[in-house]
């Protein structure tokens, strides 16, 4: 049977969601949301996105989101969907200038000043158990990583959600669409990872290409650009 659903389309830096309104009532509760979001993210049978954002009433914060991937895989959190959730919020005046979100990463404040939007990330940690790695005790920084026969070193960071940092001396020769989900489903990563291949362009600059756990390349990624700042530290 077929439904309508109402939802609105945002991005954040190109990074780019599916927005659906659950506060005073859910219009897609009882449905499979993984496989929701696989019809609903193709970008050329649904409406296309990197990923399906659910808007939520919270127990514990002013509101709750969930984000769900375009391989039906739920993500922990997304820096760029929560301030395409804020926006949302803001614009229909359901916010004043701060808002507490739920998040499976726990609870991120959202702050706006005028037509930005700023998301306090949390602690970042490099402990292996944390964001998880197997196989690499304490703090995972520049440890070797072996995929699809050559060698990186990589920096793991976890912003709530698991990220790998490989720094190279050239971006544009990275096959990223090979490299970046040999390094997402690694053995080393018991929950898969998001992939960051960075550049040091200079001492406030860095280029990154990003390979999103569950999307796939995207234009952006916030925890991705928190998680490459942390590991060039």
């Amino acid at each position: 049977m077929r439904r309508k659903l109402e939802f609105t389309k945002a991005q954040g830096a190109g990074n780019d969601f599916i927005l659906v309104d659950c506060l005073s009532h859910n219009p897609v509760e009882g449905q499979d949301l993984g496989k929701l979001a696989v019809r609903l993210c193709d970008r050329n049978f649904g409406i296309g996105a990197d990923g399906l954002v659910l808007i939520l009433p919270s127990a514990k914060a002013d509101f709750r989101m969930r984000i769900m991937n375009p391989d039906g895989s739920e993500a922990e959190m997304c820096g760029n969907a929560t301030r395409c959730v804020a926006k949302y919020l803001f614009d229909r005046s359901l916010a004043q200038k701060t808002i507490n979100l739920e998040t499976l990463a726990g609870i991120k404040i959202i702050q706006a000043t005028g037509n930005r939007y700023a998301v306090r990330m949390g602690q970042p940690s490099l402990n292996a158990d944390e964001i998880p790695v197997a196989g690499f005790p304490g703090r995972v920084i520049a440890q070797p990583l072996q995929v699809e026969g050559r060698q990186f070193e990589m920096t793991c960071v976890s912003m709530g959600n698991p990220h790998c940092v490989v720094f190279v001396d050239d971006l544009d020769e990275i096959p990223l669409e090979k490299l970046g989900p040999a390094v997402e489903t690694h053995p080393a990563f018991p929950r898969k990872t998001n992939v960051e291949f960075a550049k040091v362009v200079g001492r406030d600059e860095v280029r990154v290409r990003v390979w999103e756990r569950g999307v796939g390349v995207t234009l952006a990624c916030g925890t991705g650009a928190c998680a490459t700042l942390v590991a060039g530290c």
